[in-house]
């Protein structure tokens, strides 16, 4: 890498934190608004 591996693989790895961050915060959405969505459907079912 010609001498520049110390910014590039922390470059990598803050990127693949992100990239790991942005997957946990969406999945923790999804499972919130599909709960959202069940309580809608049952009340609305009642």
């Amino acid at each position: 890498m010609g001498g520049y591996a110390a910014y590039v693989w922390p470059a990598y790895l803050a990127a693949a934190a992100v990239m790991l961050g942005l997957a946990v915060v969406t999945a923790q959405s999804l499972k919130r608004t599909r709960q959202a969505l069940a309580d809608l459907q049952q009340s609305s079912s009642q």
